[in-house]
């Protein structure tokens, strides 16, 4: 495993950054350091933790015209005795690998993926907020940085972390949702589990049709419209019958982290879990009749927030008996105690990072 060089005029930026002492919003605030390594020849050459600022590229840089980049979003707490610990990041490093591999990108070693993370978490112990609910939101991303037009996978890459600290994603109590009935997020055989940005640029122009709708997420169905896959950048699940449902992995599905650890946290409560093709009409169905009495969206930065009502194509509104949430909410407080080091939770889940003095 290679060590991160630590320059120090990285060190003297962030011993000098002050965290803002307001409610602070998502992805608003950036430390002013970040890890970056190149690939090339065939390896990872280096890992510099380094004042954070702009990437130079060549305009021919295959990244800006062929779409060849992966990221991650994790997240680091400060602990009731003050030390940080990041949430199962070995599930993102296994991830990044999963979507780099899918992208024809190189891997990145778990164990330097994660010393990686630790160093720039370490470094920025200072500017992990303290209020509950409040993280370090850590975001690694790799780009393809070849120079030329040819389409082909690069020989060369950018490997970056950079950090925020973050509030909550989400300022409401809860979200209302818009059904996608025309256009599609991901196919069978194409790039949806992967964690890259095409995926996500697939979904602004629906999302500009939600946010005129008057809704905050959009849902998205599958290549047939019948079933429902997942939102833009998060999972969804609903509370039927007193069961929690969410759809069944498939290639078209990120494969969430705070999805897995939810369904975990279900099963310990004693709470069904069902993973299941989901139709969307009988879903509307159920919302209707009653049976499903709750429906939340999950993520890294959303962590877990209720659907208060869907919107439908034709205008139909379909109010979620439960608005608040009561299970979801349960399930939330769970995870986010988890998270804080106030509750107790399955052994792994929390990877402490070593302290560094500077």
């Amino acid at each position: 495993m290679k060590k991160v060089e630590i320059h120090p005029e990285a060190v003297e930026r962030v011993k000098k950054f002050v965290l803002p002492d307001t409610n602070l919003a998502f992805g608003k605030h950036v430390a002013p350091v970040m890890i970056e390594a190149i690939y090339d020849n065939g390896e990872w050459q280096r890992f510099d933790l380094l004042p954070y600022g702009p990437i130079a590229l060549d305009p021919c840089t295959k990244v800006l015209h062929y779409g060849q980049e992966i990221f991650e979003g994790m997240k680091a707490f400060r602990q009731p005795n003050d030390q940080i610990a990041m949430f199962r990041p070995e599930q993102n490093a296994r991830r990044f690998n999963q979507s780099a591999r899918r992208m024809s990108m190189p891997e990145i070693p778990e164990a330097q993926f994660l010393n990686a993370c630790d160093v720039i978490t370490a470094y920025c112990k200072n500017l992990v907020p303290r209020r509950l609910g409040e993280s370090l939101y850590l975001r690694p991303f790799m780009i393809a940085t070849e120079v030329g037009l040819g389409i082909k996978p690069s020989k060369q890459f950018l490997f970056v972390i950079i950090a925020s600290p973050s509030g909550a994603y989400f300022s409401g109590d809860s979200v209302k949702v818009y059904i996608e009935r025309d256009d599609i997020r991901a196919a069978h055989g194409g790039i949806g589990f992967a964690k890259t940005g095409g995926n996500y640029a697939a979904s602004l122009q629906s999302y500009t049709r939600t946010t005129q709708a008057g809704c905050d997420q959009t849902l998205w169905l599958d290549e047939s419209h019948q079933y429902v896959e997942e939102m833009s950048g998060m999972n969804f699940m609903a509370i039927i019958d007193g069961e929690l449902h969410t759809p069944e992995m498939t290639d078209t599905i990120l494969d969430g982290i705070t999805r897995k650890s939810i369904l975990e946290l279900a099963r310990h409560e004693n709470i069904k879990v069902v993973e299941t093709k989901l139709p969307i009409d009988k879903l509307l169905q159920d919302i209707v009749s009653g049976k499903c009495t709750e429906a939340f969206v999950c993520g890294t930065a959303s962590v877990i927030c209720p659907i208060s009502s869907f919107l439908d194509k034709n205008g139909r509104v379909y109010e979620v008996k439960d608005g608040n949430g009561k299970i979801s909410m349960q399930l939330r407080e769970k995870l986010i105690g988890i998270q804080s080091g106030r509750n107790d939770g399955p052994q792994g889940w929390m990877h402490p990072v070593k302290e560094i003095l500077f």
